[in-house]
């Protein structure tokens, strides 16, 4: 495992659409078929990253949390699984049905959608308002495997509700986690 932190893509950049497989529905998913007109959270995780699985918990409490408040979330794994065939798809649905994610859980296969969000590291968090600009890129919050600080998102929160509001995120720090495993 390698530390990496996110490239942080520039503000006000509008998402890049794509069209994945959703790993727990099977169904091929679009950024139309699943973005809100209030905000929409994507997060690139993986199932074998230990910054991930340390952070989890609290980016299901997080989705539901919002999703309530007509936030989407969208969660994407763009490893390759040739190499490290715990994130494959069919493990990918087994984790999101046993963690009962209550997004979908995309398989960026040719990792298109990876590069298109400049995504580097898992888990990496974007944020994006209603007419699908970004507004915040950048960490959950400031626990890690083994730094004893308690999950509590306050990052992305506080993202999230400055995004809803229309107001300016800052700070906006860089996630840190493991390198997305590139084809």
């Amino acid at each position: 495992m390698s530390l990496v932190h996110s490239t942080m893509l520039p503000l006000g950049t509008v998402a890049p659409n794509f069209n994945l497989q959703d790993t727990i529905s099977g169904r091929y998913l679009t950024l139309d078929d699943l973005a809100s007109e209030r905000a929409t959270v994507v997060m690139f995780i993986c199932n074998h990253c230990p910054f991930v699985i340390h952070v989890n918990s609290e980016i299901i409490s997080i989705a539901n949390e919002y999703r309530n408040k007509g936030v989407a979330f969208i969660a994407v794994s763009s490893n390759d699984v040739e190499n490290y065939p715990e994130d494959a798809p069919d493990k990918m649905s087994i984790v999101a049905k046993v963690l009962k994610f209550p997004f979908p859980y995309l398989y960026d296969k040719r990792q298109t959608m990876a590069k298109d969000y400049d995504a580097a590291c898992t888990p990496d968090f974007y944020v994006f308002d209603g007419d699908r600009k970004l507004t915040y890129r950048g960490r959950l919050d400031d626990s890690r495997p083994g730094n004893g600080i308690s999950l509590s998102g306050t990052d992305l929160r506080n993202a999230i509700d400055n995004t809803i509001i229309g107001k300016q995120i800052d700070p906006q720090l860089p996630s840190a986690g493991c390198n997305i495993k590139w084809l």
